[in-house]
């Protein structure tokens, strides 16, 4: 079971709820805002610095994706 900071990705993966949570929580709602959206690009740059890093299979699936 999560606890109330963390959620299951759907990769299954219990992380903590961070800022991409908390994006797609409110582009659920319909709270986010058009075109630039809710977060700073500071807040932005920090958080990739923790975000999952793509592997070899998903770097190959995304350019067979965009030649398609």
């Amino acid at each position: 079971m999560a606890k109330k900071d963390t959620h299951v990705t759907k990769d299954g993966r219990t992380v903590k709820k961070g800022l991409y949570y908390n994006m797609n929580q409110a582009k659920k709602k319909g709270t986010s805002k058009k075109g630039k959206g809710t977060v700073t690009d500071k807040a932005l740059k920090e958080s990739a610095k923790t975000a999952k890093k793509p592997t070899e299979k998903t770097k190959k699936t995304k350019k067979t994706k965009k030649n398609a």
